[in-house]
């Protein structure tokens, strides 16, 4: 398993993680389609996942959760965590969870590696914190 901090923008499905569900933004639909944006985090870091269909009524706050072959890219010119067309989401625990909120993944910009075109590099941090989730406090 991967730990958030350490994933890197991909156009693979190549990411096995567990973590837990901190918010869940309000469920979208356009057309067919119904998402939702959710923060989540585990002990290293946090990030933007995006639930898909049936799975925006399947997830809550506070639900542990493992992704198994998700992908970490661009959707709508934010960086999101997901589980895409071939990963899988499943609950897997409550509650008991130690996390960070900070770093937060999809706050970073990320640019191509001029030594390899096909891998990302972090160049800068645009926010430490969530924009679309501020913090309570």
């Amino acid at each position: 398993m991967i730990s958030l901090r350490d994933i890197v923008p991909a156009a693979q499905n190549n990411i096995n993680t567990q973590f837990i569900v901190l918010e869940k933004g309000k469920t979208t639909t356009e057309g067919q389609n119904k998402t939702c944006l959710a923060l989540v985090a585990d002990e290293t870091a946090a990030v933007h996942f995006q639930l898909w269909g049936d799975e925006c009524e399947a997830f809550e706050g506070g639900d542990i959760v493992r992704l198994a072959n998700g992908i970490f890219s661009y959707n709508r010119n934010s960086m999101v965590l997901r589980a895409g067309k071939r990963g899988k989401v499943e609950k897997v625990g409550e509650f008991t969870m130690a996390y960070v909120e900070t770093p937060n993944m999809s706050e970073i910009r990320w640019v191509p590696d001029p030594n390899n075109s096909k891998k990302y590099i972090q160049e800068a941090v645009v926010s430490p914190r969530s924009r679309i989730f501020p913090p309570k406090y």
